[in-house]
């Protein structure tokens, strides 16, 4: 009986130690928190007045949960050249540089892309968007943000405004957008969950349900 249940307590402790690192604990930013990112951000380049307008009205409603970044892109074919690059090079050679900083900082964060997609050129609906800015988007994507507090954390580093702007040089047009999702079957926690608890059920039916059969067979009547 010991070693069934450490067979099921370790799965446990591993799912159980994923989630806490996978979730952000610390509740909604504080308004300290939101100056001080803001002000790095500042620091670092971003001047917008409009944007950092925007972003605090985000973070101040910040709910502490994680959200999902909806990302339409329409890539550039012939994109501007940028310092470090040549001028043979091309939107994915800038996409790649942007990368780079962003995967390091995400992983970190429990933060990770969740759906990469190819553009088919077919509009399904379109209502109150008219002319080029409508169509011609080629590719999407989905990021999982573990918080609005980890999103501040990451753009509000020393190396992002540099590397957003091969990003920005890439693409013809962009929209991204937050969302707080009500039903994400995809959330790893919940996939964790499901497959070590089939694999560990396999595995007590495997050790120790045959062990038992075995037994029940060998015991007379």
């Amino acid at each position: 009986m010991h070693k069934r249940m450490l067979l099921w307590t370790v799965p446990g402790v591993l799912w159980l130690l994923f989630t806490i690192w996978y979730t952000d604990f610390g509740g909604p930013l504080s308004e300290a928190e939101i100056d001080s990112g803001i002000s790095s951000m500042q620091v670092n380049g971003f001047t917008s007045a409009e944007g950092l307008a925007k972003l605090r009205a985000f973070l101040t409603k910040d709910t502490g949960r994680q959200f999902l970044m909806v990302n339409n892109i329409d890539m550039n074919e012939h994109p501007p050249s940028m310092p470090g690059f040549g001028a043979e090079a091309t939107a994915a050679d800038y996409v790649n540089h942007y990368m780079e900083h962003m995967y390091t900082q995400l992983f970190k964060r429990a933060c990770h892309p969740v759906f990469f997609g190819s553009g088919l050129g077919f509009v399904a609906d379109l209502t109150g968007i008219t002319g080029p800015v409508a169509s011609g988007w080629d590719s999407a994507a989905l990021f999982r943000y573990r918080s609005r507090r980890s999103f501040l954390e990451i753009i509000a580093h020393p190396e992002m405004q540099s590397r957003h702007s091969y990003k920005l040089a890439a693409m013809v047009k962009t929209l991204a957008y937050p969302v707080e999702p009500s039903l994400y079957v995809s959330d790893l926690r919940f996939i964790l969950f499901l497959v070590l608890g089939f694999m560990t059920a396999i595995l007590d039916i495997l050790v120790f349900g045959v062990k038992q059969k075995n037994e029940q067979e060998q015991t007379p009547v």
